[in-house]
């Protein structure tokens, strides 16, 4: 028998287990879920589609040299004059469809995922700080983010946007503030479970620092939740911020997302022109659905008492 491996026994019949590191165990957890693995193979696809979007677009969508009038609203399929292939057609200005949907991938994913760490950063601290200092302090924040959260996400990003203005960085602050408060509440949940633990009181009876205490210790046994609830939160956020662009009051038309791309084809779905908002709405679907399948699959490899709890 190698070194790596240990013999258990389970209702009288022998079982191997692999003693691996726990990156290695993650792996495994996470690869005995095929949709899972499917999910994060796609959602892997979509961050290098955004990622190189300059590199593999057919067309610069933004640029007004590269733009025909004459080309607007073409079908999937459809030739340009120059001869390029419009697979996924063109909208209402002439631009090229799978063009416009990495570039908008580049826009919802990178608007999604800073708003997400800036509000993960300030929820944590703030959930830290209400479990440790606990009293009226404790008490005060949490009444500020039972306030905040008693009130939809979305009427709160809605009257940020009405007082801000449009703009990515209006919308930045507006996604962070709808979203720090969740990350508040569930750090300073798990920071109190930790600290009636037996490490903390060990690391106490040894007269370790509070900081130390805090950020080493109970920190590091709270990030694992962390990570399931960002994950989720990011796919959250987008959708949110592509529902404000779909309203008018996400992004400039300069910096269109998708949800501003699938606003400029819905005037024209009932006369029969579906591909305009059929593709960018697809892809902001694929976008969802695969972030939420890797954040459930995180939620039952990391934290397998959270997955018990929902029935998983």
């Amino acid at each position: 028998m190698r070194r790596d491996e240990a013999r258990v026994t389970k209702c009288g019949s022998p079982m191997t287990i692999a003693a691996g590191t726990p990156l290695r165990e993650f792996a495994a957890g996470f690869a005995q879920d095929r949709v899972a693995v499917t999910a994060l193979a796609v959602l892997g696809l979509i961050l290098l589609a955004a990622v190189f979007a300059p590199l593999i677009s057919p067309q610069d969508p933004y640029s007004l040299g590269e733009l025909d009038i004459l080309d607007s609203k073409l079908p999937p399929g459809s030739k340009s004059a120059a001869g390029m292939t419009y697979w996924l057609g063109t909208d209402e200005q002439g631009r090229d469809l799978l063009s416009a949907i990495f570039y908008g991938l580049r826009i919802s994913l990178g608007v999604g995922a800073i708003s997400t760490l800036v509000a993960l950063a300030i929820g944590t601290a703030v959930g830290l700080a209400a479990a440790h200092a606990g009293g009226w302090l404790d008490a005060l924040i949490m009444r500020l983010v039972d306030l905040q959260l008693s009130f939809p996400a979305i009427l709160i990003a809605l009257v940020l946007l009405a007082v801000l203005g449009q703009g990515v960085d209006k919308i930045v602050i507006a996604l962070i503030t709808v979203q720090w408060a969740y990350y508040a509440r569930t750090v300073r949940g798990s920071a109190l479970a930790e600290k009636r633990r037996e490490y903390v009181d060990a690391a106490r009876c040894m007269a370790f620092g509070t900081a130390r205490i805090v950020f080493r210790h109970i920190l590091p046994n709270v990030l694992p939740t962390l990570i399931v609830v960002a994950t989720v939160q990011i796919a959250h956020a987008i959708a949110l911020e592509a529902t404000l662009s779909f309203l008018g009051l996400g992004m400039p038309i300069t910096s269109p997302s998708l949800g501003l791309l699938i606003a400029n084809g819905f005037v024209y779905l009932l006369s029969g022109k579906y591909w305009i908002s059929f593709f960018p709405g697809a892809a902001l679907l694929v976008v969802i659905v695969a972030m939420n399948l890797t954040g459930d699959r995180l939620r039952d490899v990391l934290n397998p008492r959270l997955a018990s709890h929902y029935g998983a």
